[in-house]
């Protein structure tokens, strides 16, 4: 039975044109997580790239990725990522593939050792689905008329003595094929992986996204 991995990547970025190849370091931002998944080819057995953008297609070709035209119909804004990864395992083969690890163009550096751990983590547990997550340090709250409530602590209360509580960071995710064709990525019983690393703060979304995540990259390449 085969692991693969799907980066969904499609075109009609609003906050940053074009942002899934956009130049990252030296390389577009798609071509990270590639790189990335074929580093760990003892565990990933095929990548994907789904979208239904031509630019993306030919780059995402030119570094080694297999890729699957995602209709227009499940490309909008408002489409959850599980439709992409669903598509993909009915445009293939998919009888013999038993797991699917996403990984999304936007968080472009990962640990790496990463995917070692977190799959061996997989089956270890012997859960159905696995997804990264890292714990939060600030303090919350909401703000309603003007009044600020604190969410996660009380006034005064120092930032060690919180309660602990995570944040979904979208490292990756790993999943069996049987839920994803449920419409599921994350079950009731996922496991959650815990990053506690400078990476997981990074998520790409906003030029500044950007900014930040190229401040990061190019220190880790002057250690």
């Amino acid at each position: 039975m085969k692991t693969i991995a799907i980066i969904p990547a499609r075109g009609g970025s609003k906050r940053i044109p074009d942002k899934n190849i956009q130049i990252f370091g030296t390389l577009p931002l798609i071509v990270h997580s590639i790189l990335y998944a074929q580093q760990n080819d003892t565990i990933i057995d095929e990548i994907y790239v789904s979208t239904d953008n031509v630019e993306i297609k030919k780059t995402a070709l030119q570094f080694g990725a297999k890729v699957i035209d995602r209709p227009a119909a499940i490309s909008g804004d408002l489409e959850p990522t599980v439709s992409a990864l669903k598509h993909v395992l009915e445009s293939i083969e998919s009888n013999d593939i038993e797991n699917v690890i996403l990984l999304q163009a936007t968080n472009p550096l990962r640990p790496g050792n990463l995917l070692a751990e977190t799959f061996k983590a997989y089956q270890k547990e012997n859960v159905d689905s696995l997804f990264t997550v890292t714990r939060n340090h600030q303090k919350f709250g909401k703000i309603t008329n003007k009044k600020f409530t604190p969410f996660n602590y009380t006034i005064g209360q120092r930032s060690q003595d919180l309660e602990p509580l995570f944040f979904e960071n979208g490292l990756l995710y790993i999943t069996k094929a049987s839920l994803i064709l449920n419409d599921i990525i994350i079950s009731e019983n996922a496991f959650p992986f815990e990053v506690n690393h400078i990476f997981a703060q990074v998520d790409i979304d906003t030029p500044e996204d950007l900014d930040y995540a190229e401040y990061l990259f190019q220190k880790r390449l002057q250690q």
